[in-house]
């Protein structure tokens, strides 16, 4: 024999109330013979006492021409007995019914993966050719091969680019960016005074320089004990070496009291006719026993090459092959 549920059927949503609430648990509707100014409840007559799930004939219809707006629910509504139950509790209060799974474990979701915090994405701002520009890469799984035949990051008609030419992956929530052994090697935007070493590369405008630290010993005599005649030799650091298409040596410049100077203008090393190069675009210092690459204040910034793998930030530039990317992470 099946139990019958006995309580208050509310006449305006016919939904079952138990005994004692002031009002219905669905629709907050007062009981017709409760006063609400007064805050007293009312004892529930026959009429109103459900006998089994029989509910008690509808009232006629208002006069009234307007719609009665019902007051919405404010959180999850049994299943069972239809009343409202709070957010956190795994049981219904009136009935003793289990809220499902789903409801308890419901969190808030993201439109998209893009909104998720600590995801980054790639902006193309320049591209070989403007074939590329404005194009994204959302880096959204575990690792991310770049190349001229990448999996993830492609760029397919930029000759400069190797065909598995780097790596973007997360490592303790950051993103790194790794060198895959590439012909060219990545190139990331210095933002501060930075060391560089023997056999450094870096970028500044269209051009690419070498940094060689040169020898305290004059070389030049030979064995006998008679020197080599050539122009004088002056102490220097460092040197600047200009690096062309095809792997062979440029213009070559010693730095002038620990300092050399690259800029369109007015440097030790001009290029007048390279339109992405500043007037005094950067310059390589020796402070104590390091030599520092110091951007100096250039439009399109100075970029170093890096060594195996690198950490990357909001708002880093990079350079792979000739694709200028931008580094855009979710806070």
């Amino acid at each position: 024999m099946t139990a019958l549920r006995a309580g208050v059927v509310c006449e305006r949503c016919e939904a079952l109330s138990p005994f004692g609430a002031p009002r219905c648990v669905l629709c907050g509707a007062f009981w017709s013979w409760s006063e609400p100014a007064g805050g007293g409840v009312g004892t529930p007559g026959p009429a109103a006492v459900s006998r089994g799930f029989e509910a008690p004939p509808r009232k006629p219809a208002r006069a009234s021409t307007e719609e009665e707006p019902m007051e919405q629910a404010q959180g999850y509504v049994c299943a069972e007995c239809s009343s409202p139950v709070p957010s956190g509790h795994k049981f219904c209060g009136a009935c003793g019914a289990t809220v499902p799974d789903d409801v308890q474990n419901m969190r808030e979701e993201y439109f998209g993966r893009a909104q998720t915090p600590g995801t980054a994405r790639l902006v193309v701002v320049r591209g070989q050719e403007g074939s590329s520009e404005g194009m994204t890469y959302l880096l959204h799984g575990r690792e991310h091969i770049a190349g001229r035949q990448g999996d993830h990051v492609v760029f397919p008609d930029d000759p400069w680019v190797s065909p598995r030419h780097a790596n973007f992956f997360y490592r303790d929530g950051s993103l790194v960016v790794r060198d895959e052994q590439s012909a060219n090697g990545v190139y990331v935007r210095v933002t501060r005074p930075t060391p560089v070493s023997d056999g450094d590369r870096f970028l500044c405008g269209e051009q690419v320089f070498r940094v060689e630290v040169t020898s305290d010993d004059p070389a030049g005599v030979g064995e006998d004990g008679t020197y080599f005649y050539a122009s004088p030799r002056r102490p220097s650091a460092f040197r600047l070496v200009q690096m062309l298409e095809g792997g062979a040596d440029g213009m070559v410049c010693g730095a002038h009291d620990d300092v050399c100077r690259v800029g369109r203008e007015q440097a030790d090393l001009n290029f007048p006719h390279d339109i992405y190069m500043s007037g005094r675009h950067a310059h390589l210092e020796q402070r104590g026993d390091d030599t520092l690459l110091v951007d100096d204040g250039s439009r399109n910034g100075t970029y170093l090459k890096i060594r195996g793998e690198q950490a990357l930030a909001d708002g880093d530039y990079l350079f792979i092959g000739k694709e200028l990317l931008r580094v855009d992470v979710t806070s």
